[in-house]
């Protein structure tokens, strides 16, 4: 059975940090593309980062230069650093798998709030 379990959210002031874990079961994780995905209050998911299966990264403008996403393909686990953050990043944060497009798996997210 295919889980992403996410972890590593919670409330941090304004120009903190957190790291975001997503531990994947049940696939062949070297061979998936590895997304992390945000959904604020009243708004769309929307793609932050993306890592591939080589390791190629790409971010989402508003993140650049702030996070970072990394994977350990011996464990099994893809990370978002999140540096220096806003109150708009405040959002659950999900998990993603995807192989070429046809295979997709979804963490049920974990919550990250940005407040004084």
């Amino acid at each position: 059975q295919v889980q992403l379990v996410e972890s590593g959210g919670g409330l941090v002031q304004p120009g903190g940090s957190l790291r975001l874990s997503c531990v994947v079961f049940g696939i062949n994780f070297s061979v998936y593309g590895m997304n992390w995905y945000r959904q604020a209050p009243g708004k769309e998911r929307e793609l932050v980062a993306s890592i591939t299966s080589d390791g190629i990264t790409d971010y989402t403008d508003s993140i650049k230069g702030r996070f970072t996403i990394s994977r350990d393909n011996a464990k099994n686990i893809v990370y978002l650093q999140m540096n220096s953050l806003k109150p708009e990043d405040t959002a659950v944060y999900y998990c993603n798998a995807l192989y070429r497009r046809v295979r997709s798996y979804w963490g049920k997210g974990t919550l990250v709030t940005v407040s004084l």
